[in-house]
């Protein structure tokens, strides 16, 4: 077999190579070689073993002079010598070599085809080469004969890195890494069964090429609605926030349900399905997502009845991040192809913790960039390895992890797109809020629903909207529709001690206003921040 150094593998004689396989023939190989088990409902259900969720500590970015000067190192973007990424590359190399069956599929990133990019994915086990056919974008069989791939990924999840290979790439020993290189357009991943890193490598490709593209990419979900071709809304939020449950809207068509870009031409989803959050999934709830669940979908670290085979969502005792990955035409009315126009409402959704932001606030142009570069949110169990409780976190963008680019290089391409196409930007909080009791409970999701409806109608256009005095937010003085009671739109009224809330309300002010000073901003924008901490 030819060096991966070519950034792919063009050797694969002797080996039994399944390239773009149906979906039957990766579930029948997936259940044959004991990669998972089929639930009542047809799903693959698979287990992604010790890492449950992405593994950033692990991961590296291969430095080199062509890019140096455009990423933001620190403890996201962790620098890796080439030398050391071409240990990687050979230790994947022999890796391949060993192997009797090799699972390939190739596809695209980008719904738009002016922008998307070929991805070759070299996968060990079935399901994973079925992830990846769920998740990007298929080719035609004309597009797959003439298929040319600008990134590859390589991975080698049941190989882990020892702990004198560990010693030798000068990284902890975990006996997970996870590697990219942007100059050689490869993804190696080594010990990590977690599907997601395969998504969310090609995630990070897309924002380090698009901006240069003239694209804003985006961690979003996007739908618009049926009717209305002109009516496109963004969700902005991190994982577990609720991207993907409030596009899954039965009123509107869904885009995509978290990566997009924003090009001179419109909205353009990245990928071709959705990998949802299915803890505590409900028909009732959620109903698009749940009748998604079915053959051709994959259920990832879900607590299954052997006998039944049925599903209980509501146990998370192997993990707060079940996930289910299935096509974007599996929601009913999903908009094919993937593309959309401008955005007319951009919304931030943050999983509060402290209990103190409303759940909807309307921001000025200047709060936008600032709750843009800050990102507030609270990290959700599971999500990452060693979160088992909600913590308060700040992460630029709505997406610190999957971005090369200092924030500010996507912070002025928001600027721009709101800008030029007068798009409404709003906060909604679908974390916390406070109880009689003193305790915290979680804001209902019909609550959430129905404020998001009311913004998308226009029905807040003539309601009247009070100033939050320490956070400076815009809150309207009701919902028109009578669903929402009036009450929970201001925090300060659920919570039984005024004072505690001004003490808290504070505390996150203050966090705020400790974050922002990692950021370079305009003096209006930092002034438009909260204020009292």
């Amino acid at each position: 077999m030819t060096s991966l150094k070519s950034a792919t593998l063009t050797d694969l004689s002797g080996k039994t190579v399944f390239r773009n396989a149906s979906t039957p023939v990766l579930a029948e190989q997936s259940l044959a070689r004991g990669e998972g088990k089929l639930a009542d409902n047809g799903t693959l259900v698979v287990n992604t073993g010790e890492r449950k969720g992405r593994s950033p500590k692990d991961k590296y970015l291969e430095d080199t002079p062509d890019i140096h000067d455009k990423v933001a190192w620190g403890s996201v973007n962790q620098p890796m010598a080439s030398d050391k990424f071409d240990m990687l590359v050979e230790m994947a190399r022999e890796y391949y070599d060993s192997l009797d069956t090799v699972y390939q599929f190739d596809g695209y990133v980008g719904a738009d085809p002016k922008y998307r990019l070929g991805v070759r994915a070299f996968t060990e086990l079935a399901w994973h080469s079925l992830f990846c056919k769920t998740l990007f974008i298929e080719p035609t069989e004309a597009e797959l004969e003439q298929f040319g791939p600008d990134w590859t990924i390589i991975n080698c999840c049941n190989r882990r890195v020892t702990e004198e290979e560990a010693a030798k790439l000068g990284v902890p020993h975990t006996g997970v890494v996870v590697a990219q290189s942007l100059t050689r357009k490869t993804i190696i991943i080594f010990g990590s069964h977690y599907a997601g890193e395969m998504k969310k490598g090609m995630f990070y490709a897309m924002n380090f090429d698009m901006p240069e593209a003239g694209v804003f990419p985006m961690h979003c979900s996007a739908n618009i609605d049926k009717t209305d071709p002109k009516n496109v809304a963004l969700f902005f939020g991190l994982s577990g926030t609720g991207k993907t449950t409030l596009s899954a809207d039965p009123k509107r068509a869904l885009i995509g349900d978290d990566e997009h870009g924003w090009s001179d031409e419109g909205i353009f989803n990245f990928e071709g399905g959705c990998y949802a959050k299915c803890i505590h999934l409900t028909k009732e709830g959620e109903p698009q997502i749940w009748n998604a669940i079915r053959f051709g979908s994959v259920l990832e670290n879900v607590v299954m009845n052997e006998d039944t085979r049925e599903i209980d969502y509501d146990d998370p005792s192997i993990t707060e991040n079940t996930r289910v990955t299935y096509p974007v035409d599996f929601i009913p009315g999903a908009k094919h192809p993937s593309v959309g126009d401008h955005a007319k409402n951009v919304i931030f959704l943050t999983a509060d913790a402290f209990g103190v932001l409303p759940p909807i606030s309307r921001l000025t142009p200047e709060q936008a960039q600032y709750y843009f570069i800050n990102g507030y949110t609270s990290k959700l169990a599971g999500t990452e390895v060693g979160i088992t409780e909600p913590q308060p976190n700040f992460s630029a963008c709505f997406g610190a992890a999957f971005l090369p680019r200092p924030p500010h290089v996507y912070a002025e391409q928001l600027k721009r797109r709101t800008e030029e196409n007068g798009a409404g930007v709003w906060l909604i909080n679908t974390g916390w809020h406070g109880t009689k009791d003193g305790s915290l409970k979680r804001f209902r999701l019909r609550w959430t629903r129905a404020m998001i409806h009311a913004i998308l109608s226009g029905a807040l256009n003539d309601v009247h909207f009070h100033l939050d005095p320490i956070f400076k937010l815009h809150i309207p003085d009701e919902i028109p529709g009578g669903e929402v009671p009036t009450e929970i739109l201001d925090p300060k009224n659920l919570w039984p001690d005024k004072d505690a809330y001004d003490a808290k309300a504070r505390e996150l002010a203050q966090r705020f206003a400790e974050n922002d000073q990692r950021y370079d901003m305009p003096a209006a924008v930092r002034a438009a921040g909260p204020k009292g901490g």
